[in-house]
């Protein structure tokens, strides 16, 4: 497996698992910089004080916040502003292993078909148990050897 991404991923795989929660958590329709300065009793002024801006420009944060064009480094400053910790995070929808193993999977069921048609039009073809054996094998061998095509298309 090239440089170890199994390993990376179960180290990847296990600083998500603490984040599992956060899926939880709905953004307030107005935004997290004006919820929690509202939360706060802060006023627009008070927060653009905090950050070093203009009073103007929390109202375009905020509006910047709700569209989803604010910028990473903005957030930080909002929430040390606010006395908060910004986090970023991605988080999968599934296991990192299985989003591997389900592109494994794709590429060797292609494979296998190929190679089914060759041996079906040469009678030779093999049952389903034999296939199911081969398509396992396969998908281990591509998960094991981690080609660096894996991801250049959905197979």
């Amino acid at each position: 497996m090239k440089k170890n991404t199994k390993l990376i991923r179960e180290q990847v795989q296990r600083q998500l698992a603490k984040s599992q929660s956060l899926l939880d958590i709905s953004v307030p329709h107005k935004g997290w910089i004006k919820a929690i300065k509202d939360a706060l009793g802060m006023n627009g002024r008070q927060l653009a004080k905090r950050i070093g801006v203009t009073r103007q420009r929390i109202s375009l944060l905020e509006k910047q916040e709700v569209d989803g064009t604010v910028t990473l480094n903005t957030m930080k400053k909002s929430a040390k502003a606010l006395d908060c910790v910004f986090v970023y995070c991605l988080i999968p929808r599934i296991n990192l292993e299985e989003t591997v193993r389900d592109q494994a999977r794709k590429i060797a069921i292609n494979r296998l078909n190929r190679a089914s048609h060759t041996m079906d039009l040469e009678n030779q073809a093999l049952g389903k148990k034999e296939n199911k054996d081969i398509l396992n094998h396969m998908i281990e061998e591509i998960m094991n050897e981690q080609p660096s095509n894996l991801w250049d298309n959905d197979a």
